[in-house]
C-alpha cells in the first residue's frame, strides 16, 4: 500500500511503527539500545513537550545537531506535533545558521552542545548578539545536552515541561508540509524546498521497495540527518520497515568498520568516497563485514571497479546507484536490483515509479535534466520568483544538472549547469562561496571553481583580485575563510590574478578558469 495513503503523515508512521515493531530494536547508540515501543514513548514525550512550548501545526521547528538518538526523538516529536521541520547543516557557522533560522521563521530550535570541538551554543549566541535583523520569531532554544545558558533550556528540562500533557500525534494530511530543506542555488542564497508528508512517505516507500530494505536489517546511518538522504532514506525508511537504526555522528572509517563488525550492519548507504575508504583501509580484513548485504550510493561517476570490489571483496549482494535533489524529495532515479554492474556504475538508474524524467536535448545528447511527478517540491519557502524559475507551468522541475538518457531510460549525469561541485559528498556552490569571500575587506573580485582532488573528489579553487594596496596572502584568506564558512566550502587553494576573464556581458568565463585550474 502507498505510504501516503496508509499512514497519512509522518506522525501516523511513527505511531504505526511503535505498534507493529514494538519489540524490535529501533535505535542503537553506544550502550543505549531501545525498541520501537520505547522509541514511540520517547517521541510522545517530545511531542507533549513541543505542545507545552506552544508549538502549533504549521510552526517551523529547526534542529542543528549531528546524527544522534536525541536528533531522532526531537525531530519526530516536533513533526508529530504538526510542526514543519527545518534541518540545519552541522557544518554551518553561527551566521549561516542564523540566516536560515531568520528566513524560515523558526519558533523553536534544538541545538547540540559541543560537536567536533565547536560550541554550537556559543556560535549561535555570537551570531544573535552581532546586531543585524536578529531572530525575532525564535522564541525558545533547547540544548541537546545537560547544560545550557540561562536564556536557553536543557533537553531534560524541555521534556519535563510536557509532563501531564498528551503526546498523541497530530492528525496531518498528506498535503501538509513536513519539512523545509534549505539548499543553495546559483544566486548563492539558500532556498528552502518545501516537501509534504505525502511526498516523503510515498518517495521513501518506493526507495525501500527498490532497495529491498526489510525488517531485521541493521542500518548504519552515516549520511547526515540534515540531508534528505540521511533523514528520509535513513530514519523514515527504517520506520517503514522496522529496521534498526545505528546513527553515526561523524564519518570516520575506523568507526564505520567497528560499527559494521560489532553490530552486524547489513545496510550501508553513502557516497563513493566513504565506500572507497572502507575498501582501502589497511586493517579492513581484521573486521568481520560479512553481514553487509545492501549498499546504495550516488554521484556523477561511480567507478565500475568500486561496484565490483564491493561485490567481490565484501560479498555485498546488492549495490545500487541513485540520483536525487532536495527539490525532488531527494530521489529522482534509481537502479533496480538485478541491473548489470556496468549499468549501476555508469548510470543513476531509471525514473522511480510515478515520475517522469526527460533531458532537454535530442535523444542521446546531453541537456538539462527535468523531472515531473509526485516528488517535485511544492515550491521554495516564501520565494515565488525562485519557484517560478525552477518549476515550469507544466510541472517540470529544472534540476540544473546536465545528463544523457539512454535507450533503456537510464540517466547518466554528466555536468552541472549551476557550477556546483561536490566536496567529499557535500554540495558546494561557487556563487555562495564567492559571496562570502567577497566580504573580506581586501578582496575586490573573486571567482571559485571546483578542481579534482584525489581524496575528496573535488575541492574549491579561488581566483582572487586584491584591492589596490592590499597584501593579502592565500594563507590569510584561507584562515579567514575557515572562521567564516563551513569547512567544505573553504577553498583549498587561492590564485591571485590581476583581473578575471569576462565575456561581453560581463560574466566571468569559468570555462577559461577551469582550463587554467586543471591544466587541461
Amino acid at each position: 500500500m502507498r505510504g501516503d495513503v496508509e499512514w497519512g503523515g509522518i506522525p501516523g508512521l511513527v505511531r504505526s511503527a511503535a505498534e507493529r515493531y514494538a519489540d524490535t530494536e529501533a535505535v542503537v547508540e553506544g550502550r543505549t539500545r531501545i525498541s520501537y515501543g520505547e522509541l514511540g514513548a520517547r517521541v510522545e514525550r517530545s511531542t507533549a513537550a513541543c505542545r507545552a512550548a506552544g508549538v502549533r501545526p504549521g510552526d517551523r521547528v529547526a534542529i542543528w545537531a549531528p546524527n544522534t538518538l536525541d536528533w531522532i526523538v526531537a525531530a519526530l516529536g516536533a513533526v508529530s506535533a504538526g510542526a514543519v521541520l527545518v534541518p540545519l547543516n552541522t557544518r554551518f557557522k553561527g551566521t549561516e545558521a542564523a540566516d536560515v533560522l531568520r528566513r524560515s521563521g523558526a519558533r523553536l530550535l534544538f541545538v547540540t552542545g559541543t560537536f567536533l570541538g565547536t560550541s554550537y551554543v556559543a556560535s549561535l549566541r555570537r551570531a544573535m548578539a552581532e546586531g543585524g535583523p536578529g531572530l525575532p520569531e525564535l522564541e525558545r532554544v533547547v540544548v541537546l545536552a545537560d547544560d545550557a545558558p540561562a536564556d536557553f533550556q536543557t533537553w531534560k528540562d524541555f521534556l519535563a515541561g510536557g509532563e501531564g500533557l498528551t503526546g498523541a500525534p497530530v492528525e496531518v494530511g498528506p498535503d501538509a508540509p513536513s519539512d523545509i530543506v534549505y539548499t543553495s542555488g546559483t544566486t548563492g542564497r539558500p532556498k528552502g524546498a518545501v516537501i509534504t508528508h505525502g511526498q516523503t512517505l510515498r518517495a521513501y516507500e518506493v526507495w525501500s521497495d527498490l532497495a529491498g530494505l526489510r525488517t531485521g536489517d541493521r542500518y548504519l546511518i552515516v549520511n547526515p540527518f540534515f540531508h534528505t538522504f540521511g533523514y528520509k532514506a535513513g530514519v523514515i525508511a527504517c520506520l517503514m520497515r522496522g529496521a534498526t537504526m545505528i546513527p553515526q555522528p561523524v564519518f570516520n572509517v575506523d568507526t564505520v568498520l567497528a560499527n559494521v563488525a560489532a553490530e552486524g550492519v547489513t545496510v550501508l548507504p553513502g557516497p563513493p568516497t566513504l565506500l572507497q575508504s572502507v575498501l582501502d583501509h589497511p586493517s579492513r580484513r581484521a573486521f568481520d563485514l560479512s553481514a553487509l548485504r545492501l549498499v546504495v550510493t550516488g554521484a556523477a561517476v561511480v567507478p565500475l571497479r568500486l561496484v565490483e570490489r564491493l561485490r567481490s571483496e565484501l560479498g555485498v549482494a546488492t549495490v545500487l546507484t541513485a540520483y536525487g535533489l532536495s527539490e525532488a524529495s531527494g530521489i529522482v532515479t534509481m537502479c533496480r536490483r538485478g541491473d548489470d554492474p556496468s549499468v549501476i556504475a555508469s548510470t543513476s538508474g531509471r525514473a522511480i515509479p510515478g515520475t517522469e524524467v526527460r533531458v532537454d536535448a535530442p535523444a542521446g545528447s546531453p541537456g538539462e535534466v527535468l523531472v515531473r511527478g509526485f516528488n517535485v517540491m511544492r515550491g521554495y519557502w516564501q520565494d515565488e520568483a525562485a519557484t517560478a524559475e525552477a518549476v515550469t507551468p507544466e510541472g517540470w522541475l529544472r534540476t540544473g544538472d546536465v545528463g544523457v538518457l539512454d535507450e533503456q531510460g537510464c540517466l547518466r549525469v554528466t555536468d552541472r549547469i549551476k557550477d556546483m561541485y561536490i566536496v567529499g559528498g557535500f554540495n558546494a556552490y561557487p556563487a555562495e562561496i564567492e559571496g562570502l569571500l567577497g566580504l573580506h575587506p581586501d578582496v575586490a573580485d573573486v571567482a571559485v571553481i571546483g578542481v579534482p582532488d584525489g581524496r575528496l573528489g573535488e575541492v574549491g579553487k579561488a581566483y582572487v583580485v586584491r584591492r589596490p594596496g592590499a597584501v593579502l596572502t592565500s594563507d590569510d584568506l584561507m584562515a579567514w575563510s575557515r572562521r567564516e564558512m563551513a569547512n567544505y566550502k573553504v577553498p583549498r587553494s587561492v590564485e591571485f590574478v590581476a583581473e578575471l576573464p569576462r565575456n561581453a556581458s560581463g560574466k566571468v568565463v569559468k570555462g577559461e578558469l577551469r582550463v587554467r585550474g586543471t591544466g587541461g
